[in-house]
């Protein structure tokens, strides 16, 4: 293949660039990108652009951009490279006028130096809280040993679980840039644990269960997706919600950002409470947000910051009388 006088130039930047045929796959590439996909510049070629893009959502926008002969970016997507990495980039792809696509690859630093504002301000709090914490769970403790009947000590063993819980929590944000411990989680597990902690609250909700039991496990953090939604429950519960239902769904096609989840696990929370108020609606997920006058306006913030680092999004809808905060988390593995 001739050399065209766009390549000569792209080989001079630091930026990566590939150019894909309609087969997806690649045709040439830059020698900046081939040093950050770990490959040489000749291997490279005819490898398919979907051994890269470890997720299967950002291959079907590839695809889009192509079939569509439209320009789509694709933000902070994960890149899988020759050397087993794994890396994060913003990556641009546009029509080639070829019949193929350009592919504008931009490097992001790790997520480890990228913290967010919210999560520093995590980090502190989750500091303070450890001393507290381990009080409760001593007097948790104290109280097991001295308490007759199941049902106490279920109790006091309930509070021990959620004192261990968050204390992990705590640990997860205060080392190793607070990141997330992955493995496989049963939903159903967490929403049944859900409704246990629910119960046992002094003015409990009325709770339906709407579940879909053929649903599979998802990968995820256990302990973080638990604490989403107990603060998406506990919010419904303190704006004056008397009901919730707790329903779980699959979705096809549904959207995370800049991607497209081809599979996606739907967790909805609905209460009839009154509703987000208009004032609200544009800032809700934001930190120090709230509704209520005692509210510290981080447990949305968390919930959201926690769904996207698992690959998912969190949103909201809302009528008096039906607030649905749905929950999506990818079904499709990380690497296909």
């Amino acid at each position: 293949m001739n050399t065209r006088p766009w390549q000569a130039w792209a080989e001079q930047l630091a930026t990566g660039v590939a150019q894909v045929g309609a087969d997806l796959r690649v045709r040439w590439l830059n020698p900046a990108l081939a040093e950050l996909l770990g490959s040489g510049m000749r291997s490279a070629v005819g490898q398919p652009l979907a051994l890269w893009l470890a997720s299967p959502g950002d291959l079907a926008q590839a695809r889009r951009a192509l079939d569509e002969a439209r320009f789509v970016q694709l933000r902070e997507a994960t890149l899988s490279t020759l050397d087993e990495r794994t890396l994060e980039a913003d990556i641009g792809m546009q029509p080639d006028g070829e019949g193929g696509l350009l592919v504008e690859v931009h490097a992001l630093a790790e997520r480890s130096r990228r913290v967010s504002p919210l999560s520093a301000t995590l980090r502190g709090f989750a500091h303070e809280v450890k001393n507290p914490l381990a009080g409760l769970r001593g007097a948790a403790q104290l109280l097991q040993r001295r308490v007759d009947g199941a049902e106490l000590q279920a109790l006091t063993g309930l509070i021990i679980d959620e004192a261990d819980r968050l204390t992990a929590l705590a640990n997860q944000l205060l080392h190793h840039g607070g990141a997330a411990q992955l493995g496989a989680v049963n939903i159903h597990q967490l929403l049944d644990r859900l409704s246990e902690l629910l119960q046992a609250e002094p003015a409990p909700p009325r709770l339906r269960h709407d579940f879909d039991p053929s649903l599979p496990d998802v990968r995820g953090d256990a302990g973080r997706l638990q604490q989403v939604l107990l603060n998406l429950a506990r919010n419904a519960v303190e704006a004056g919600a008397r009901t919730l239902t707790l329903r779980t769904r699959a979705e096809h096609g549904a959207r995370a950002g800049a991607r497209v989840l081809r599979s996606a696990l739907r967790v909805d929370v609905v209460d009839d409470g009154p509703g987000v108020s208009a004032e609200l609606r544009d800032t809700l997920f934001e930190p120090l947000v709230s509704g209520r006058a005692d509210g510290t306006g981080l447990g949305l913030a968390l919930s959201r910051e926690i769904a996207r680092e698992h690959g998912g999004e969190l949103r909201c809808s809302s009528r008096p009388g039906e607030t649905v905060f749905s929950l999506y988390l990818p079904l499709e593995r990380e690497h296909e």
